[in-house]
């Protein structure tokens, strides 16, 4: 049987799965449920798949677990395949918004980012063993973090990823092109501290932590560059107590992209040098750098052309796509291993209410993992 007739007819289970990991909440930081959500995916890993030949749970502490399984392969070498089960839709989003499978699309709370793409991952392997087809060793590594940074996983996905011929990331893709570039992701945030003093009565005692936030914002705004592919958000502001009074704090949250790794020593820059007009203000700033930039590395470029070879293979054309979001390929990038971003679902809405994805890409894209894998035995 061809790999694509195999997909095609393992679709209604494929869709079976899919409603089971839908209906398990699993929101970034409710604990309980990812613990629960985690325990249900690796128990429908072993139903698929059978038990693996190696285990590991990591302790993700306050974020989610993390969960290795790795099945023994019949070429040299490893695969690792990347998929995060945490959702930014908050416990109980399911109740007003189920999961359901309407004129070809099926939407609910993460089907698209990314469970999904879980689902096809496991799929891929247990195709390969059905069809007897030669295969590497996969490892799977199940995070519960990455909608927050991945501050707990980072270390196991960067150790997951070491001597391995390839990194398959199962995040959804860009209207079906795989992403071989995605931005460095800055988080940063600015506090101010003034002098506060009643603005109708002694309005020249004061110094405004707001007005000084407000000079900074522009200063931040005008950080970014269109032309080097950085951008600058500042998308939280707080401060004060009231109208009549002189602000004594204020604060922004901000969100910085960069393409270039270049710019993030440029960035450190602009956030170490900031000034206020009046020097009665004190200003702070913090954050870190949370994801480096995904470039493609020479390993990665000749990934990408197996894929699109495979791809060929079944008939279709296979793109590829630079985009501003970040994600854990993001950390097997920056070390200079081979890594394909967006072999998840095709689909659109991530973070959204119109979250769907097209359900006649799934057996699609699994081919598409299945012959990828098997090529690279």
């Amino acid at each position: 049987m061809l790999i694509n007739d195999w997909a095609r007819q393992s679709l209604p289970a494929m869709l079976d799965d899919l409603k089971a990991a839908v209906e398990l909440e699993t929101h970034s930081y409710d604990k309980a449920m990812l613990v629960k959500g985690l325990r249900e995916i690796r128990g429908r890993a072993v139903e698929r798949l059978g038990t693996p030949d190696e285990e590991v749970l990591h302790d993700g502490g306050s974020y989610g677990d993390i969960l290795e399984l790795t099945y023994r392969g019949t070429a040299p070498g490893t695969v690792l395949m990347l998929s995060h089960y945490d959702t930014v839709w908050p416990t109980g989003t399911l109740a007003a918004w189920p999961f359901a499978v309407v004129d070809g699309k099926a939407t609910g709370p993460g089907v698209f980012d990314m469970k999904t793409g879980l689902v096809q991952s496991i799929w891929a392997l247990r195709g390969l063993r059905e069809l007897g087809l030669p295969h590497p060793s996969v490892r799977y590594l199940f995070n519960g973090d990455e909608e927050i940074g991945s501050p707990a996983s980072r270390t196991h996905i960067e150790a997951a990823s070491e001597d391995t011929l390839a990194t398959l990331v199962f995040e959804a893709s860009q209207e079906g092109a795989l992403k071989t570039a995605r931005k460095g992701v800055g988080l940063f945030n600015v506090s101010v501290t003034g002098v506060e003093a009643h603005a109708g009565l002694d309005p020249y005692a004061g110094a405004s932590a707001i007005h000084a936030l407000a000079e900074i914002v522009t200063t931040l705004a005008r950080a970014g560059s269109r032309e080097r592919g950085t951008t600058v958000n500042v998308g939280l502001i707080s401060g004060g107590t009231g109208r009549n009074v002189t602000a004594g704090d204020a604060s922004c949250g901000i969100d910085v992209r960069v393409t270039d790794p270049a710019e993030m020593g440029r960035i450190d820059d602009v956030f170490a040098d900031l000034k206020a007009s009046d020097p009665r203000v004190t200003i702070s700033a913090t954050g870190e750098w949370n994801r480096p930039p995904m470039t493609p590395n020479a390993a990665s470029q000749r990934l990408f052309k197996e894929a699109r070879e495979v791809a060929a293979g079944f008939g279709w054309l296979l793109d590829e796509v630079s985009v501003g979001g970040a994600s854990d390929g993001n950390f097997v990038s920056a070390l200079g291993r081979p890594v394909l971003d967006g072999m998840g679902a095709v689909g659109d809405g991530a973070h959204a209410r119109h979250e769907h994805v097209l359900v006649e890409h799934i057996a699609e894209r699994t081919a598409l993992t299945m012959g990828l894998i098997t090529a690279l035995a």
